[in-house]
């Protein structure tokens, strides 16, 4: 059979009587390159300024070496003791009464702290009177744990009138022990108290990325030069998505360690993440989650009067009593205590107080506010993370939401006993442990397999960056934290 031209590709024979362009005369965008020069802008404009979001825990904590999957820790407890539901069933006018501790976490004998001897302050929950004693037999009414029996220091005798009610049922005294008195010649006090201490522990998570380029596109050279967020230059695009790759990677050095939790028994998680073929252990306590657990929480809005940080004040006083504070938060907070502190001025009213805002008439005012004092120094400062449309910026509002508006973080060190030293050691309040030892260190691994870009670890014609690092976060003394949330 005799062979015949193939009518594809076309080109036209005729020409137009017309200056139209058609398929067949009209050179596209994409032909030849372009048969004009684009006018092009060689520098990549950076639409969204600086997009990482790692600075957090560079600026409030620090970094340490571990050698093992599990790092313990321990507080201390507090040095004295106080018990809000106490129940009594002495009569109003009685010269002694027979009290029982009903708090939880007493609920042995062994584990009450009042002794022969010492005196203590027995309040009424509701306001009604107080009553001085000392206490003269610790369990004698019929054995009870957690009972103990006081005198009256008052001639008028118990002030409460409980009506009978079993001291097992009734929780309306409070009583704490403010000393002790003996008789001239007695021995001394029966029994010493154990300090109580806190045991804590995390374990580190492994995290990863990479980033992969074939050897071909290494090769291509780009019209736009490329500028990446620590000063690199080059119009080689490659270079600019792995530095992307190991910015992204930053991030979640940090995110993860602010948002991980630690995966509940019976959940898909441990089945997935833990030891292979088995159902291990996986998650790990990140920063939001231990305050959220063990330290101090703010819902329902966030907080715009001095009454509101009254009431932080007064929980803070409960706790370490920190002298200063940092308080990391989203751009509304920022707005609403801005607000609040100048109401607090005279702007608040219609006026303008140039000296108090640190302004003259000839500046444009300045009505943002770096901290304040009242009771303890605040610091507020603008948490990136939080207003970040690609994390948590933006998220819905309500009870529920799981959104966070920002975080209170102590400032300085606190003592903890550090089991590897053997003796108690000063520790930042924030600060990430990364596995290491004399082999291997684990902080930050990075390292190139393939075949293009220098590397020479098999016969795959790309070149792949890989990431790595193991680290857990500790956050010590989280009942000096405050979350604030929906």
């Amino acid at each position: 059979m005799a062979g015949a031209v193939n009518a594809i590709p076309t080109f036209a024979l005729t020409p137009s009587s017309e200056r139209t362009p058609t398929t067949e005369n009209y050179i596209t965008n994409f032909d030849f390159l372009n048969q004009y020069l684009p006018d092009t802008y060689e520098k990549e404009f950076e639409r969204y300024g600086n997009r990482t979001i790692s600075s957090f825990l560079r600026m409030v904590g620090a970094e340490m070496p571990t050698n093992s999957d599990l790092i313990k820790w321990a507080e201390q407890g507090r040095l004295h003791t106080k018990y809000t539901s106490v129940g009594s069933a002495a009569a109003n006018a009685a010269t002694t009464g027979t009290f029982r501790i009903n708090d939880t976490l007493v609920p042995t004998t062994a584990e009450q702290v009042v002794r022969i001897g010492q005196t203590v302050a027995i309040v009424q929950n509701d306001g009604s009177g107080i009553n001085k004693a000392v206490v003269t037999a610790v369990n004698a009414a019929g054995g009870g744990a957690g009972e103990f029996t006081a005198s009256f220091y008052e001639a008028g005798g118990y002030v409460g009138n409980t009506g009978g009610a079993a001291a097992a049922t009734d929780t309306n005294l409070t009583v704490f022990i403010y000393g002790s008195e003996f008789r001239k010649g007695t021995a001394g006090m029966v029994g010493s108290l154990e300090s109580e201490d806190f045991i804590f522990d995390n374990k580190p998570i492994i995290i990863k990325d990479t980033y992969t380029v074939s050897g071909s596109d290494m090769a291509q050279i780009g019209w736009v030069e490329i500028t990446t967020e620590d000063g690199a230059t080059g119009y080689l695009w490659y270079l600019k998505s792995e530095h992307e790759t190991r910015l992204r990677f930053d991030d979640y050095l940090e995110t993860a360690m602010i948002e991980a939790v630690p995966a509940e028994v019976g959940s898909g998680a441990i089945s997935a993440l833990g030891i292979a073929g088995t159902a291990g252990t996986a998650g790990s306590d990140g920063i939001f989650y231990s305050v959220q657990q063990r330290g101090n929480i703010w819902d329902g809005g966030n907080p715009t009067t001095l009454a509101d940080f009254d009431s932080i004040i007064s929980r803070l006083d409960k706790q370490g009593s920190i002298e200063e504070n940092v308080i990391f938060l989203d751009r509304q907070f920022g707005f609403d205590i801005d607000d609040m502190l100048a109401a607090q001025n005279s702007y608040g009213v219609g006026g303008t107080s140039y000296g108090l805002f640190d302004n003259d008439e000839e500046m444009a005012l300045n009505l943002g506010f770096s901290g304040f004092r009242r009771g303890y120094d605040f610091y507020k400062t603008d948490w990136k993370y939080l207003n970040d449309p690609t994390m948590r910026g933006g998220l819905p509002t309500g009870a529920g939401s799981g959104r966070i508006n920002g975080l209170l973080v102590p400032a300085g060190s606190t003592s903890v006993y550090d089991q590897i030293l053997g003796k108690n050691a000063k520790r930042p309040f924030l600060h990430v442990r990364y596995r290491a030892s004399e082999t291997e260190d684990r902080r930050y691994k990075t390292w190139i397999t393939g075949s293009a870009g220098g590397a020479r670890t098999s016969d795959i014609d790309n070149m792949q960056v890989n990431f790595l690092s193991e680290r857990a976060v500790c956050t010590l003394g989280a009942n000096n934290f405050f979350i604030f949330q929906e």
